[in-house]
């Protein structure tokens, strides 16, 4: 599914296949610049835009999804 996706997402975009609301994803982008990429969805600026790189996006679900059990 992710690999359909553009190599740089609007921060809608993320949040659409994250099944998050415009400002929860927002909030998150926020939080990752706050605590120095602790945290949060990583995002690059493009001028005066925030874009969310496909694989940050990638690495934000791996990170957040609980392990499964083998």
């Amino acid at each position: 599914m992710l690999d359909d996706l553009p190599p740089f997402l609007t921060v809608e975009q993320a949040g659409r296949a994250l099944q998050l609301g415009r400002s929860k994803t927002y909030e998150l982008t926020v939080e990752w610049e706050a605590t120095e990429g602790r945290s949060g969805l990583a995002f690059v600026r493009l001028g005066h835009q925030k874009r969310v790189p496909r694989a940050a996006l990638e690495r934000f679900i791996d990170e957040t999804l609980p392990p499964t059990a083998a």
